[in-house]
């Protein structure tokens, strides 16, 4: 028996037919003030793996994940390394689970993977024709990287070798946004050609085009268990599609603008919905019924997030804010006031007592999830700041700025044990826990000429380190 490190709980390892098998037991309610033996003796009553013999052992494991979650952390976050990079402006950063690599997309048409430790270059994956807009790796193996690119094609690359495993070429117009799912057995693409398509990643073919949205999808997700995934699209909805089938299961109808961002939680019961219509949107992932509409921005909604446990809700808006809901009573239970211009990208860390936002005024800040209180402005970047991320651990921070000087690509790091980003591209360390999902680089804009993207400013990454003080 271990504790899980990605959310709260604990995994059963056990042998069946000579086979070893493990199942895994999600404590999504615990807390630092929750009796721990009452809570066991309850989980017990239907888990027959949790003999009488091993009752001891599991709650003494509990409690030591609970005095783990009841940890009060001083940390602060600095400026670690500065790199030299892409020669065009940067789309996209994404860290592997563990945060030891991180990869960048560029309108130079490549995507470089790094080490982060050290800041080297370890491979740059190069073959596409246009803009690498959409990038990521298949977490939590790591071991491959998916780009997507305005060449309307998708490839997937060995971590290790660099090497092109596949091209996906299907698509008619430019692809903005992918998802590996859980299982790394498919990989999931988002065009503005208003169709999302789903690829065999063992195969190298399409499996399914999932058609049903009237304008561009700009945003999916897939659920943690890999059988469904939602598309949002700027027709104003989100769709909940079959993984196996293809099949549109729902059609989530009721923003009044363009969705910006969607996700499940993490029991898959529930997805938020971010849009343009300055609000947020709270729905049942099984019958696709509007449950809440989470109002209080007075511009757009450009990002929204649950944290692990699935019970808080963050929002990052144009106006400036980033807003806390609790996900049961979906009550505002904190405003991060503060930035100086609109905020593009919001997210938990993993243990869910930080946020960690992205502004255009130059700065990311962390802030504290339940009060709303400011813990640290991560200053160092010369331009708009329009993507961030936690690693694996939370140990790390990595933010992303685009240089409208088109001639450079800044990657800053922090040194020593610390967690957070800043600069240009910054990478953070310190000792908590999970990876998030790649960043959204802004807003897409359509014209009557074709695509335009509203983002960032200057093409710098920085990594800070996470400071003990």
């Amino acid at each position: 028996m271990r504790t899980s490190g990605m959310r709260p709980g604990i995994i059963l390892e056990y042998v069946e037919g000579g086979e070893s098998k493990t199942r895994s037991i999600d404590l999504l309610d615990l807390r630092p003030d929750t009796d721990v033996t009452a809570l066991v003796e309850e989980i017990q009553k239907r888990e027959p793996l949790i003999t009488a013999s091993c009752l001891e052992h599991i709650i003494h494991l509990v409690q030591r994940l609970q005095e783990k979650l009841g940890e009060k952390q001083n940390h602060k976050f600095s400026l670690f390394k500065v790199l030299r990079t892409h020669i065009l402006p940067l789309t996209n950063v994404a860290f592997n689970k563990s945060g030891s690599r991180f990869i960048t997309g560029s309108y130079d048409r490549t995507c470089k993977l790094w080490d982060t430790a050290s800041g080297e270059e370890l491979h740059s994956l190069e073959g596409h024709r246009n803009v690498v807009y959409a990038i990521a790796f298949n977490n939590p193996y790591g071991d491959k990287i998916a780009t997507g690119s305005f060449d309307k094609t998708c490839k997937v690359w060995s971590t290790e070798t660099g090497k092109c495993y596949h091209t996906f070429r299907g698509h008619s117009a430019e692809i903005v946004c992918l998802s590996f799912n859980p299982q790394s057995t498919l990989l999931a693409t988002g065009s503005m050609d208003t169709t999302a398509k789903l690829w065999d990643l063992e195969k190298g073919e399409e499996v399914a085009t999932l058609n049903g949205h009237s304008a561009e999808i700009i945003a999916l997700s897939f659920n943690t268990t890999g059988d469904r995934i939602i598309t949002g699209s700027f027709d104003h909805t989100v769709a909940v599609w079959d993984v196996g089938t293809g099949r549109l299961l729902h059609t989530l109808i009721g923003h009044r603008g363009e969705i910006s961002s969607a996700q499940f939680n993490w029991d898959c019961s529930l997805i938020v919905t971010g849009s343009m219509d300055k609000t947020c949107m709270l729905w049942d992932a099984v019958t696709g019924a509007h449950i809440a509409t989470l109002a209080g921005h007075s511009k757009e909604v450009l990002d929204v997030c649950f944290d692990y446990a699935g019970q808080r809700i963050a929002t990052a808006s144009a106006d400036g804010s980033a807003r806390v809901y609790n996900a049961g009573t979906k009550q505002c239970i904190a405003k991060l006031e503060g930035h100086e211009d609109e905020i593009s990208k919001v997210c938990f860390n993993p243990k869910g007592n930080c946020i960690l936002t992205a502004s255009s005024d130059k700065t990311a800040r962390l802030w504290d999830a339940a009060t709303g209180h400011c813990l640290q402005i991560l200053e160092g970047h010369a331009d708009e700041i329009f993507s961030c991320a936690f690693n694996y651990r939370g140990d790390t921070i990595i933010t992303g700025e685009q240089l409208s000087r088109f001639d450079r690509f800044d990657l800053d790091m922090a040194s020593q044990n610390c967690r957070g980003w800043k600069g240009p591209l910054e990478v953070i360390q310190h000792n908590s826990l999970p990876c998030s999902e790649p960043c959204h680089p802004g807003r897409l804009l359509t014209t009557d000429m074709g695509l335009n993207i509203s983002k960032d400013e200057d093409s710098t990454v920085s990594l800070h380190n996470l400071l003990s003080i």
